[in-house]
């Protein structure tokens, strides 16, 4: 798995976890409840991940929109 955006935007999260998906990339998002329990002030990001073969495509995407 390989990490391709960090932000503690859950807003921008979701919105580019849908272009993947409509792309038909699988990703997950990790920390996304650590950010949470510690109260959203923004000390841990969240990470949006995809598999490694994915990873390529995926920045690929995430470049065309504008958000890497």
């Amino acid at each position: 798995m390989q990490t391709v955006l960090l932000t503690n935007d859950p807003v921008r999260i979701s919105f580019l976890r849908v272009l993947l998906r409509d792309a038909g990339i699988e990703c997950l998002v990790f920390d996304e409840f650590t950010s949470g329990v510690e109260g959203s002030i923004g000390a841990i990001p969240r990470r949006l991940v995809v598999a490694d073969d994915d990873a390529a495509e995926a920045r690929l995407i995430l470049a065309e929109a504008g958000e890497a």
